[in-house]
């Protein structure tokens, strides 16, 4: 049995960036950064920032380019995927991404407007529950729904 599956929270380290393939279907990316904090043999408490690469096709390309800005939090479910390019000068470069799956928002700001609020008003688009992460404690790796 395999099993490719990734689960991150965190933080958008850039704005989404969205564009369409040449089938019309929309693909957003954009960076997320993950913290882990831990002790070290001395005790002192550190911290270690991860970088990763999200995409997202479809309907999650339209609700992250819609609600998603630097900064907001979000928890992405997806798989883990390394493409390959030759760039202009013939070197094999490689790039590896989590293609989302699923995606929920982080809290929203009350009284304020905040990257969690839709940019622009949807297109006459169905109402559809957009789910959003709890504001207040820490999130436990039981509460994520598998």
């Amino acid at each position: 049995m395999n099993l490719n599956k990734a689960f991150l929270i965190g933080r958008l380290t850039r704005d989404p960036e969205s564009r369409s393939l040449p089938s019309g279907q929309q693909v957003t990316s954009f960076g997320l950064a993950t913290d882990r904090f831990f002790n070290d043999k001395s005790g002192q408490k550190k911290q270690q920032t991860e970088f990763h690469n999200i995409v997202l096709f479809g309907r999650l390309a339209e609700i992250s380019s819609q609600y998603l800005a630097k900064g907001s939090l979000v928890l992405i479910e997806g798989r883990i995927q390394t493409r390959n390019w030759k760039d202009s000068t013939g070197n094999t470069r490689y790039r590896t991404e989590v293609v989302g799956e699923r995606m929920q928002l982080g809290p929203r700001s009350a009284g304020k407007s905040s990257p969690s609020e839709p940019k622009e008003a949807p297109k006459e688009a169905p109402q559809e529950e957009i789910p959003v992460i709890e504001e207040g404690g820490e999130i436990d790796i039981k509460d994520i729904p598998f």
